[in-house]
């Protein structure tokens, strides 16, 4: 509590509510705020000068975003989009580089907190190249839904997007992807009803 108020004392903290649809980071600014998500989701996403849309990430509750930007102090390169209503706490990265308060308490467990974060972003982002990686519409969704099985534990389970929003994560187009969950099917591989899928397993 102690080391809390000492951000708040900074003026280093501060909440801010966003309804679902709204940017809350817009690519080509720059912020020295990572934002950390309390309540709903936000989506990382990237859209082109054409209007095409790919979504990168998913950050639910007690993830955070832009701390990278925040670091480093470059332009965004990606918008941060509230996926539902959400509550973002933002927190101020400048006294992380700021000397003086190195030696403070707090200051080491948020290094190491940021480092761990460092890492979790970069394998989230090597999972949605893993998942991008395969030529077809049905090895996009294979790696998907099996790695969300294996990350959830369970071969029944919710993932965060509607249909349009898995389709730009996996960068594919909405019509082929529907056809395709539509045939595995109809094979017996799957059952789903809008974002909660059942995966069934080959039993030869």
């Amino acid at each position: 509590m102690q080391e809390l108020r000492q951000l708040r004392d900074l003026g280093c903290m501060r909440l801010d509510r966003f309804q679902q649809g709204t940017v809350i980071l817009q690519a080509g600014s720059r912020t020295h705020e990572m934002g950390i998500v309390v309540s709903g989701r936000v989506h990382i996403e990237s859209n082109d000068l054409w209007g095409i849309r790919s979504i990168l990430s998913n950050v639910e509750t007690g993830g955070v975003f832009a701390e990278t930007y925040a670091i480093c102090g470059e332009s965004l390169m990606v918008d941060a989009v509230a996926a539902a209503d959400c509550e973002i706490l933002f927190l101020s990265l400048l006294p992380l580089l700021d000397p003086k308060n190195s030696r403070e308490s707090w200051h080491t467990r948020l290094m190491q907190r940021m480092l761990r974060l460092s890492t979790q972003k970069n394998l989230t982002l090597s999972t949605r190249i893993f998942c991008t990686s395969a030529k077809n519409v049905r090895g996009r969704l294979l790696t998907y839904l099996s790695g969300e099985a294996a990350r959830q534990g369970k071969t029944e389970f919710d993932i965060p997007f509607n249909r349009q929003q898995l389709a730009d994560y996996l960068n594919l187009d909405r019509s082929a992807l529907s056809k395709e969950l539509s045939r595995m099917r109809d094979e017996g591989m799957l059952e789903y009803r809008r974002n909660h899928f059942k995966l069934n397993k080959n039993e030869t």
